[in-house]
Protein backbone atom coordinates (compact mmCIF):
# COMPACT_ATOMS: atom_id res chain seq x y z
CA UNK A 1 0.00 0.00 0.00
CA UNK A 2 1.01 3.59 -0.92
CA UNK A 3 0.17 6.95 0.70
CA UNK A 4 -0.71 9.29 -2.71
CA UNK A 5 -0.61 13.01 -2.32
CA UNK A 6 -4.37 13.97 -1.70
CA UNK A 7 -4.12 11.43 1.45
CA UNK A 8 -5.60 8.45 -0.28
CA UNK A 9 -3.17 4.89 0.02
CA UNK A 10 -3.50 2.67 -3.01
CA UNK A 11 -4.49 -0.65 -2.12
CA UNK A 12 -2.77 -1.49 -5.91
CA UNK A 13 0.17 -3.98 -5.79
CA UNK A 14 3.11 -1.45 -5.55
CA UNK A 15 5.22 -3.86 -8.29
CA UNK A 16 2.79 -3.43 -11.07
CA UNK A 17 4.11 -2.45 -14.23
CA UNK A 18 3.09 1.22 -14.35
CA UNK A 19 2.69 1.17 -18.02
CA UNK A 20 0.24 -1.61 -18.50
CA UNK A 21 -3.66 -0.43 -17.65
CA UNK A 22 -5.01 -1.74 -14.46
CA UNK A 23 -8.31 -1.10 -11.87
CA UNK A 24 -7.37 1.14 -8.97
CA UNK A 25 -8.29 0.78 -5.33
CA UNK A 26 -8.40 3.93 -3.67
CA UNK A 27 -8.46 3.78 0.53
CA UNK A 28 -8.74 7.24 2.77
CA UNK A 29 -10.56 8.56 5.86
CA UNK A 30 -13.81 10.58 5.45
CA UNK A 31 -11.74 13.45 7.12
CA UNK A 32 -8.79 13.33 4.59
CA UNK A 33 -11.34 13.40 1.82
CA UNK A 34 -13.31 16.91 3.57
CA UNK A 35 -9.78 18.13 3.55
CA UNK A 36 -8.86 17.29 0.54
CA UNK A 37 -12.63 17.17 -1.40
CA UNK A 38 -11.04 19.11 -4.62
CA UNK A 39 -8.26 16.51 -5.66
CA UNK A 40 -9.94 13.32 -4.25
CA UNK A 41 -13.01 13.80 -6.21
CA UNK A 42 -11.75 14.75 -9.21
CA UNK A 43 -12.43 12.77 -12.33
CA UNK A 44 -10.79 9.76 -12.93
CA UNK A 45 -11.18 7.73 -16.07
CA UNK A 46 -11.34 3.92 -16.33
CA UNK A 47 -12.16 1.36 -13.75
CA UNK A 48 -11.51 3.05 -10.43
CA UNK A 49 -12.89 3.12 -6.95
CA UNK A 50 -12.34 5.33 -3.79
CA UNK A 51 -13.65 3.63 -0.35
CA UNK A 52 -13.82 6.12 2.40
CA UNK A 53 -13.71 4.76 5.71
CA UNK A 54 -15.98 6.77 8.44
CA UNK A 55 -17.27 6.29 12.10
CA UNK A 56 -20.84 8.27 11.93
CA UNK A 57 -23.11 7.32 9.38
CA UNK A 58 -24.02 11.18 9.54
CA UNK A 59 -21.38 12.32 8.16
CA UNK A 60 -22.33 10.83 4.69
CA UNK A 61 -25.02 13.96 4.95
CA UNK A 62 -22.39 15.92 5.03
CA UNK A 63 -19.86 14.75 2.49
CA UNK A 64 -23.23 13.87 0.25
CA UNK A 65 -24.19 18.10 0.47
CA UNK A 66 -20.39 18.96 -0.95
CA UNK A 67 -20.16 16.44 -3.54
CA UNK A 68 -20.66 18.31 -6.49
CA UNK A 69 -22.57 16.73 -10.09
CA UNK A 70 -21.68 13.27 -10.72
CA UNK A 71 -22.74 10.49 -13.20
CA UNK A 72 -23.37 7.66 -10.61
CA UNK A 73 -23.69 7.70 -6.84
CA UNK A 74 -23.36 4.15 -5.64
CA UNK A 75 -25.05 3.16 -1.88
CA UNK A 76 -23.89 -0.58 -0.53
CA UNK A 77 -25.81 -0.95 2.51
CA UNK A 78 -28.94 -2.92 3.87
CA UNK A 79 -32.38 -2.31 3.45
CA UNK A 80 -33.65 -1.25 7.07
CA UNK A 81 -30.50 0.95 7.15
CA UNK A 82 -32.12 4.27 8.64
CA UNK A 83 -29.50 6.75 6.83
CA UNK A 84 -30.93 5.55 3.82
CA UNK A 85 -33.99 7.91 3.92
CA UNK A 86 -31.85 11.01 4.00
CA UNK A 87 -29.13 10.05 1.88
CA UNK A 88 -30.71 8.86 -1.03
CA UNK A 89 -32.68 11.90 -1.97
CA UNK A 90 -29.20 13.91 -1.50
CA UNK A 91 -27.51 11.93 -3.83
CA UNK A 92 -30.28 12.06 -6.85
CA UNK A 93 -30.16 15.93 -6.72
CA UNK A 94 -26.46 14.91 -7.55
CA UNK A 95 -26.01 12.20 -10.07
CA UNK A 96 -27.30 11.05 -13.43
CA UNK A 97 -27.49 7.51 -11.89
CA UNK A 98 -28.11 6.27 -8.06
CA UNK A 99 -27.61 2.91 -7.69
CA UNK A 100 -27.98 0.39 -4.36
CA UNK A 101 -26.06 -2.43 -4.04
CA UNK A 102 -24.49 -2.20 -7.76
CA UNK A 103 -21.42 -1.21 -9.55
CA UNK A 104 -21.99 1.47 -12.28
CA UNK A 105 -22.60 -0.50 -15.74
CA UNK A 106 -20.87 0.57 -18.61
CA UNK A 107 -22.90 2.65 -21.35
CA UNK A 108 -24.67 1.58 -23.85
CA UNK A 109 -26.94 2.80 -26.79
CA UNK A 110 -30.34 1.49 -25.51
CA UNK A 111 -33.61 3.38 -24.79
CA UNK A 112 -33.55 2.72 -21.37
CA UNK A 113 -29.60 3.79 -21.00
CA UNK A 114 -29.48 7.10 -19.05
CA UNK A 115 -26.07 8.85 -18.16
CA UNK A 116 -26.10 12.51 -17.22
CA UNK A 117 -26.55 14.46 -13.97
CA UNK A 118 -26.14 17.77 -12.44
CA UNK A 119 -22.92 20.30 -13.67
CA UNK A 120 -20.28 19.29 -13.84
CA UNK A 121 -21.21 15.90 -15.02
CA UNK A 122 -22.72 17.61 -17.33
CA UNK A 123 -23.42 20.85 -19.21
CA UNK A 124 -27.31 20.04 -20.20
CA UNK A 125 -29.07 18.44 -17.38
CA UNK A 126 -32.07 17.70 -19.61
CA UNK A 127 -29.92 15.45 -21.72
CA UNK A 128 -27.78 12.39 -21.63
CA UNK A 129 -24.56 11.31 -22.94
CA UNK A 130 -25.10 8.03 -23.97
CA UNK A 131 -28.23 6.20 -25.21
CA UNK A 132 -30.43 7.04 -27.64
CA UNK A 133 -31.66 10.01 -26.41
CA UNK A 134 -28.41 11.28 -26.51
CA UNK A 135 -28.53 12.53 -30.23
CA UNK A 136 -30.47 15.09 -28.78
CA UNK A 137 -27.15 16.91 -27.65
CA UNK A 138 -26.66 17.32 -31.34
CA UNK A 139 -29.85 18.71 -32.84
CA UNK A 140 -31.02 22.22 -33.50
CA UNK A 141 -34.83 21.82 -33.54
CA UNK A 142 -36.65 23.24 -36.23
CA UNK A 143 -40.43 23.85 -36.34
CA UNK A 144 -42.08 24.34 -39.27
CA UNK A 145 -45.31 25.83 -38.76
CA UNK A 146 -48.06 25.61 -41.70
CA UNK A 147 -45.96 25.21 -44.20
CA UNK A 148 -47.27 23.20 -47.16
CA UNK A 149 -46.01 19.44 -47.10
CA UNK A 150 -44.91 20.17 -50.64
CA UNK A 151 -42.24 22.99 -49.57
CA UNK A 152 -41.39 20.52 -46.32
CA UNK A 153 -38.35 18.78 -46.22
CA UNK A 154 -38.63 15.00 -47.41
CA UNK A 155 -38.00 13.48 -43.33
CA UNK A 156 -40.75 15.66 -42.37
CA UNK A 157 -43.55 15.12 -45.25
CA UNK A 158 -46.22 12.29 -44.44
CA UNK A 159 -45.69 10.29 -47.29
CA UNK A 160 -42.45 9.65 -45.59
CA UNK A 161 -40.26 9.44 -49.15
CA UNK A 162 -37.38 8.57 -47.26
CA UNK A 163 -38.95 5.23 -45.29
CA UNK A 164 -37.96 7.05 -41.77
CA UNK A 165 -38.79 5.04 -38.74
CA UNK A 166 -40.18 7.70 -36.89
CA UNK A 167 -41.90 7.70 -32.62
CA UNK A 168 -45.24 9.24 -33.52
CA UNK A 169 -46.92 9.59 -29.39
CA UNK A 170 -43.79 7.33 -28.00
CA UNK A 171 -44.59 4.79 -30.62
CA UNK A 172 -42.43 3.09 -33.33
CA UNK A 173 -43.77 3.22 -36.91
CA UNK A 174 -41.69 1.22 -39.24
CA UNK A 175 -42.38 2.29 -42.88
Amino acid sequence: MRTLSAGARSEADADADAGAPSPVLLETSIATLRDEMHTLMSEMFGPAALVVTYDDENELLDIADSLEGQLTATIIGEDDDEIAVDLLPKLSERAGRVLWNQWPTGVSVTWAQQHGGPYPATTAVGSTSVGMAAITRFLRPVAYQNVPESLLPDALKEANPLGIARRVDGILIQP
